[in-house]
């Protein structure tokens, strides 16, 4: 032994959450990978759903076909109970940082969800850019 890098791996070992084990599964976007979604997702026990605040964007996503809507659909549907969504592009708003433009993507997404299955008030909504 003797290595610097293991002096406190007994303690880590010890401990409860060094036994959890966490998994992250990026799924894209795109349709071509719905069978690599699916299959993440199904393992899942918490999902974070990307919405983009981009005008326009958000709106294509929230639409009846929208992508937004059929992930988080998807999630519910693979039984993910937790839901946290990530509102990204924040930057691209107009103004940059709109808190008005968040709280209405809150307000949309969180019907939606609420519709599928999922109870609003459990669900992290959360400001991102990048």
């Amino acid at each position: 032994m003797g290595k610097g890098s293991f002096k406190y791996a007994w303690v880590l070992d010890k401990l409860k959450a060094e036994r959890e084990q966490v998994t992250i599964n990026d799924a894209p976007g795109h349709r071509d990978f719905i069978k690599n979604k699916i299959t993440g997702t199904s393992q899942a026990d918490c999902a974070v759903l990307i919405v983009a605040a981009g005008t326009g964007e958000f709106e294509a996503g929230i639409s009846k076909n929208g992508q937004t809507r059929e992930h988080a659909l998807l999630a519910y549907t693979l039984g993910v109970k937790q839901l946290i969504v990530g509102v990204n592009k924040m930057d691209s708003t107009e103004p940059p940082y709109s808190e008005s433009r968040f709280e209405e993507i809150k307000k949309e997404v969180s019907a939606y969800i609420k519709k599928i299955g999922y109870n609003p008030a459990a669900v992290a909504f959360v400001h991102i850019s990048g």
